[in-house]
């Protein structure tokens, strides 16, 4: 089973390498891992999307996790309503007679193209982990010249329910 588990970390050096060590250690496949710097430039947000075979050693690795030196707050939030995006650079093989088509392929994903060469394009594309899937599926008959991801960073929602509107996000308490 799929999990996704947030982290905060004091900003030290080496605090990434204990925390994956901990994950190797009890056997977990990390499927993806963001970290970066939060509001407070001493305290990092790490976001891990991890394979887990049972309930009972997610909930052993979070135990684990709360008694490292460097770490402030543990969460799964796995069940929670979430935000959760990821980002993906691709570049593709694209003639000139053949970017009018993906232009409009990438405009549908509400995705952007950041450089043209020659006979190829790159394109950025930011979502969840499905919209991202998706767009990489239908760019693969262009033929893929490199591919980078971010993996899945994600943070708790404001209000447990959200109305979505084109072009903006209003909230329900």
């Amino acid at each position: 089973m799929k999990r996704t588990i947030s982290t905060l970390v004091n900003n030290n050096s080496g605090v990434l390498n204990r925390i994956t060590g901990l994950f190797a250690r009890r056997h977990f496949n990390i499927e993806s891992i963001t970290v970066g710097i939060t509001e407070n430039p001493n305290v990092s947000r790490m976001t891990f999307v991890v394979i887990a075979d049972t309930m009972n050693n997610i909930e052993q690795v979070l135990k684990q996790l709360h008694k490292q030196v460097d770490v402030l707050k543990v969460k799964d939030i796995t069940d929670e309503s979430i935000i959760a995006r990821e980002l993906a650079l691709i570049k593709i093989v694209a003639f000139p007679e053949q970017r009018g088509e993906i232009s409009a392929l990438v405009n549908t994903f509400r995705a952007s193209t950041i450089d043209i060469g020659r006979e190829s394009m790159t394109l950025q594309v930011v979502g969840d982990h499905n919209k991202v899937e998706a767009l990489i599926d239908l760019l693969r008959p262009y033929g893929i010249k490199e591919l980078a991801r971010t993996g899945e960073t994600a943070l708790s929602r404001s209000s447990k329910k959200a109305l979505a509107e084109p072009n903006r996000l209003s909230l329900i308490n």
